[in-house]
């Protein structure tokens, strides 16, 4: 088990929040890049639609929806996305 302290966490957390609503500390944020088009991550790992759909864990007409623009990904989909194109190593290992 850890040694953590979950409620003196969760203290500080809110203190942190109540300093950057005075405006006394920045809080760290980041920008999340819109990933490339499914097809050019699909073809840069070089599989075909049914194997990438089963790795994005979608069916392959969610994938061909994305592919051809009648749909765009959303959520969790965008985040496999980026994994997939940033780390593409990640789904050759699994593929």
């Amino acid at each position: 088990m850890s040694d953590r302290d979950i409620g003196q966490e969760i203290l500080d957390g809110i203190r942190e929040i109540k300093r950057f609503k005075k405006g006394e500390i920045d809080l760290k944020s980041r920008i999340l890049n819109e990933p490339s088009p499914p097809k050019a991550i699909r073809q840069k790992l070089k599989l075909s639609q049914s194997a990438f759909a089963s790795l994005m864990g979608v069916s392959s007409r969610t994938l061909q929806d994305w592919e051809q623009g009648r749909r765009k990904p959303q959520g969790p989909a965008k985040s496999l996305l980026r994994i997939a194109e940033q780390h593409p190593e990640i789904f050759i290992e699994i593929s």
